[in-house]
């Protein structure tokens, strides 16, 4: 397997950002709730106003993990002072996802 591209995720990029934040939360825990459960939480969770101002939070930073141009995964960090921490030099991953058909192939790596 080819070694996915690391991209920063811009504000032009949202679109792209919740469908993959969508899709791979999907593919994860829809086997252990229910298909309305799933909905609501991806309706709410990941609207596009909570997103939004998730990616425009100072101190956080979303990645794009991505093969031939298709971006296969995501990856949320906060850095420094966030909401969970208090540390300058902190480093938190709070979210790292792949699509199903990549999980085992190393791309969280």
């Amino acid at each position: 397997m080819n070694i996915p591209e690391i991209t920063r995720v811009t504000t032009a990029e949202f679109a792209e950002l919740q469908k993959i934040c969508r899709q791979t939360f999907y593919e994860t825990f829809s086997e252990q709730n229910t298909e309305e459960n799933m909905k609501r939480y991806l309706e709410e969770d990941f609207s596009a106003e909570k997103l939004t101002n998730e990616l425009l939070t100072k101190n956080t930073e979303f990645y794009f993990a991505a093969l031939h141009d298709n971006v296969i995964g995501y990856l949320k960090l906060n850095v420094g002072k966030s909401h969970e921490e208090e540390d300058n030099n902190a480093l938190e991953i709070e979210r790292i996802y792949v699509l199903k058909e990549f999980h085992g192939k190393n791309v969280g790596q």
